[in-house]
């Protein structure tokens, strides 16, 4: 039986800062069968991009490799004494090296006419590779998009570097000064877990519809919410379903009482059933969003196992820039997507007031409470590059 196993693919500086991570993370989750396990953005230092280079370089000569080990040299490496963003993808599965080689595209060092170029792979439509000189051999400008090894020793190996860097960095990358930093907001995105029942570019998709923002993404990680996490996150909800549902439904049961029996009742029985029944069915309604956000049961799950990660998928995003918290709530809409204007998050991946694809912070006193739920400044990929190594 083949064995599982984890790769990578690193998505360079340049593509980052044109915000075209969201269309090579859709491609990579809807051409393949492989699960992501883990991203986080990370800034490398001078020491990490000279191990990757040398790696490169010491998996083979080729001139494809060649290239690409110069290009990290002089483009994921600090410059002007700042760090630059790349993002790093974790993938597990049969053959993640060959499937994700496949879906990134190869390098054809050589010169292509423009017509041959069919824009099947990320790299067919991301990067670029342009020569000059009479004879059309000398390389005048190289941009990969991204990075992704070709074999699972070399996935191991660049994976093992990984883990070295990684170790006590952050998950919030903070590489830019501000003229006036007072003017600068964060905010908390949640792709929810409607997104990810299969393989499919969603996520991507809505990642890309934020980019229309010109906001930074400076953090992001794979999330199971545990069930205390989903009760604490949406506590704040639990009331307000209270208030609105229960009058509403209080008196939809009186009217089929007195539709199915015949009979009047008082004033004092809807406030009964208000009280009780229209009660009853927001908890309920409050349940299912727990249940939908951590793929478990309030009232069912055992309390040893109520602080584990729950068995659904989101992902945490936080982006960063001026008036970020109202810029992104425009692009997403309303919480009704049937009441969202055309073009925005909701109206276009949306269902319903529960399954309406993604959340946003609404002011930055909920960031900060949301933050702190989800550990904004923690992320599991590293540990689930150890785990793999020690195996």
């Amino acid at each position: 039986m083949e064995a599982t196993t984890l790769s990578y693919v690193l998505v360079t500086p340049y593509t980052v800062a044109k915000s075209r991570t969201g269309g090579v993370i859709a491609r990579l989750l809807s051409q393949s069968d492989l699960e992501l396990v883990g991203v986080q953005m990370i800034a490398p230092d001078e020491e990490f991009v000279r191990e990757y280079a040398a790696a490169l370089r010491n998996e083979n000569s080729t001139p494809s490799v060649t290239l690409l080990a110069e290009y990290v040299e002089q483009k994921l490496a600090p410059s002007g004494g700042k760090r630059h963003r790349s993002l790093l993808l974790l993938f597990r599965g049969k053959d993640p090296c060959g499937k994700l080689t496949a879906i990134c595209g190869h390098l054809h060092p050589e010169h292509q006419e423009f017509d041959s170029i069919t824009g099947e792979t990320i790299r067919d439509t991301y990067s670029d590779l342009i020569f000059a000189g009479e004879g059309n051999d000398r390389v005048s400008y190289f941009e990969p998009a991204v990075l992704t090894p070709r074999g699972q020793t070399w996935a191991d190996g660049d994976l093992k570097l990984f883990a070295r860097f990684l170790k006590g960095q952050d998950n919030i990358i903070s590489n830019v000064q501000y003229p006036d930093p007072s003017r600068i907001e964060q905010t908390l995105v949640i792709i929810k877990p409607d997104n990810w029942q299969y393989a499919s570019s969603k996520p991507g998709a809505i990642i890309d519809m934020f980019s229309r923002t010109g906001l930074r993404i400076v953090g992001l990680k794979v999330h199971c919410f545990s069930l205390e996490e989903a009760l604490e996150f949406y506590g704040p909800v639990e009331a307000a379903l209270e208030e609105k549902l229960a009058p509403v439904f209080g008196k939809k049961a009186r009217e089929m009482l007195e539709g199915e029996f015949g009979v009047l009742l008082s004033e004092a029985c809807e406030k009964a059933l208000v009280g009780n029944f229209g009660v009853e069915y927001a908890r309920d309604q409050f349940n299912r969003i727990i249940n939908f956000m951590s793929g478990k049961q309030p009232d069912n799950c055992p309390p040893k196992e109520r602080k584990a990660p729950g068995t659904v998928k989101s992902m945490i995003l936080v982006y960063e820039g001026e008036n970020a918290i109202q810029k992104i709530r425009d692009v997403l809409g309303p919480t009704d997507p049937l009441k969202a204007p055309g073009g925005t998050v909701r109206r276009e991946y949306g269902s319903n007031v529960m399954v309406n694809t993604a959340h946003a912070s609404d002011s930055r006193e909920s960031f900060e409470r949301e933050r702190a739920i989800v550990k904004t400044g923690e992320n599991s990929l590293l540990s689930i590059i150890n785990d793999y190594l020690k195996r």
